[in-house]
């Protein structure tokens, strides 16, 4: 049996690459296709080719795999704009005013507000959160620079509103 996963790895993570284009997360499906298929055995009946029972469990590892993440950004998303209202709540509740910044902050795109947030906020690094939200380090440090951009075009440069 291990003859058999060794011939078709190449295969396996060839495709897979293709699909995800990440190597990464290629191989660790990869392997979790390896697994899955070590543990349904005997599920394979041999009506198709056994290459084509690993790609299949392979693209449904993978689609399931971003179904999760969508579901856990859409949350973490959902987490943030809650969040933010809280604290306007807060602050209101409070006799504070809402500030020009955090009016600035919601008047961005969730994925801009977010990476501000979660980075300048909350502390976490540019690396945390591109793992977090499953996106490129350098993609978060560019929606950093960019919210950053629009809020200080909207505040002046001094942060007071203009």
């Amino acid at each position: 049996m291990a003859l058999l996963f060794k011939q078709h790895y190449s295969f396996l993570y060839k495709y897979l690459l293709k699909v995800t284009m990440d190597p990464m997360v290629a191989e660790d499906t990869a392997q979790d296709t390896i697994v899955r298929c070590m543990e349904n055995m005997t599920r394979y009946n041999g009506t198709s080719s056994f290459s084509s029972w690993m790609i299949t469990i392979a693209t449904r590892l993978f689609i399931d795999s971003t179904r999760r993440k969508k579901r856990e950004k859409k949350w973490l998303e959902q987490e943030v704009v809650q969040s933010a209202r809280r604290m306007r709540w807060q602050m209101e509740r409070r006799g504070e005013e809402w500030t020009d910044m955090l009016n600035g902050l919601s008047r961005l795109s969730e994925d801009h507000r977010i990476a501000i947030l979660l980075k300048h906020y909350y502390g976490y690094s540019y690396d945390e959160i591109g793992t977090m939200l499953g996106i490129p380090e350098g993609t978060v440090k560019s929606r950093t620079a960019y919210g950053i951009k629009q809020l200080r075009k909207e505040m002046g440069d001094d942060g007071q509103r203009t």
